[in-house]
This record gives structure tokens, sequence and C-alpha cells, in this order.
């Protein structure tokens, strides 16, 4: 491997890293919101449904690679996404 294929995989693990931490971490200020206040009423059932769907399907994709930057990912972002729509579904 060159020296510049090295760098640039560097880069594309640290673009990668730096993306799902940020994409997972927009959740925690939702879940902690709805969790506090129990209102769910302005969020969309359809959307977090949907939405959930599909980051277990991006899940099953890092399982089926084996990329685990795609499954801590979608793992955290599952659990998060998939806690508003429980919190939505309970408190209507």
């Amino acid at each position: 491997m060159s020296p510049t294929t090295t760098i640039e995989m560097s880069t594309l693990n640290w673009v990668g890293s730096a993306a799902a931490t940020l994409t997972t971490v927009a959740f925690v200020p939702q879940v902690w919101q709805v969790w506090r206040t129990r209102h769910t009423q302005d969020i969309s059932l359809g959307m977090y449904a949907t939405f959930t769907c599909g980051v277990a399907m991006w899940l099953a994709y890092g399982l089926l690679l084996g990329a685990w930057p795609i499954i801590i990912a979608n793992l955290i972002t599952l659990l998060l996404a998939g806690a508003v729509l429980v919190m939505k579904l309970r408190f209507g």
C-alpha cells in the first residue's frame, strides 16, 4: 500500500467517523426533550417509524459487510430513534 493510499484511507475513515458521530449524536437532544416533557404531539409517527426501519436496514447492511463504524453508529442511532418512536407510541 502506498503512502498516498494510507493518507487517503485515513482521511476517509476520519470523515466517515465524524459523519457517523454527528448524525448519531443529533438524536440525543430529541430523546432528552421527549423523555423530559413527555410531549410527542409534534413528532411525525410516520417519519420516525420509517426512519427507524431505515436505520435497522443500515445496521443489517453494516453487519453483512462486517463494517464496525456502520454497525456501531447505526446501532446507537437505532436505540435513540427507537426510543423516540416508543415514547411517541406511549405518550401519543
